[in-house]
């Protein structure tokens, strides 16, 4: 397969890390994507279809944790890099360690995905199945990593040293029009330890972020506390999103998803907040 032209310069270490990702996949012969449609997962599903042309299969789990909006994009994202992409329903609200939200919630969800990652024929076949973990992830409260990990998951962003900005550097270069996406994890994040995971639950929360971004704010959060919802949005578009967004209409569109009250964090859109209650 032809290597994909780069539209701009990298640095010697950029060009020695895209190398190496590069050289990891070829050496694979035959890989499975977990592909949720975000930077880093495309990044190695574009170098995976690249090296390994219909070797290559990206695989979506999908459930109510998966927004809809970016259920669509990660196709349109695979149809665009053309590479084989399969979804498969994911069942974990039916998973006790998942289900009740303890702080190892993200373990149980990996495992529920490769046990059906692990059943897919290409797998069975030989199929190397790898992620989008990349090198900066390996230093924040991440569980799903260990459960990758003792499924046999790889992953060629950190075997490379390949960072959070070297991904969008990376995915800049080589023309992928999504590189600068923000980040989106699964709805889930946005209800505290402790408190179920429900259906109903996430796809309230799929709603009022929908309302969110069809106001045109890109990175939203919408945290369920009860029947609370907490918005974030990034700090420096506060002072624009208290002048332009109709308060009246976002308050009564939320009581009709079943908030029964809204507000706004004036600290702004931090990753991994959620994160602060683990800290003793």
């Amino acid at each position: 397969m032809a290597e994909l032209p780069l539209q701009e310069e990298l640095d010697p270490r950029l060009q020695t890390q895209l190398a190496q990702l590069r050289e990891c996949l070829h050496q694979l012969g035959a890989v499975v994507v977990a592909y949720s449609g975000g930077v880093d997962s495309s990044l190695v599903a574009a170098i995976a279809v690249e090296q390994l042309g219909d070797a290559a299969l990206a695989v979506t789990g999908v459930s109510p944790a998966l927004a809809p909006h970016l259920r669509r994009e990660a196709r349109w994202q695979a149809q665009w890099l053309g590479i084989r992409h399969q979804e498969v329903a994911t069942r974990e609200l039916h998973v006790a360690d998942y289900a009740n939200n303890p702080p190892e919630r993200c373990r149980a969800c990996k495992a529920t995905l490769h046990r059906h990652l692990a059943h897919l024929e290409p797998v069975a076949s030989g199929a190397q199945v790898v992620d989008g973990v990349n090198q900066d992830d390996l230093g924040d409260h991440r569980p799903g990593i260990a459960a990758a990990r003792q499924h046999g998951v790889r992953s060629p962003l950190v075997d490379s040293g390949i960072g959070k900005l070297q991904v969008r550097q990376l995915s800049r270069a080589l023309g992928l029009p999504w590189w600068d996406k923000p980040a989106q994890p699964c709805l889930s994040s946005r209800f505290p330890y402790g408190e179920p995971i429900t259906a109903k639950g996430l796809e309230r929360v799929a709603a009022a972020e929908a309302w969110l971004l069809a106001c045109g704010y890109q990175q939203v959060r919408v945290r369920s506390q009860g029947t609370t919802a907490r918005i974030e949005i990034p700090a420096a578009a506060i002072a624009d999103f208290l002048s332009h967004v109709d308060r009246c209409q976002l308050v009564a569109h939320f009581r009709n998803l079943g908030f029964t009250a809204v507000g706004l964090d004036l600290e702004g859109l931090v990753s991994g907040k959620l994160n602060r209650s683990l800290v003793t």
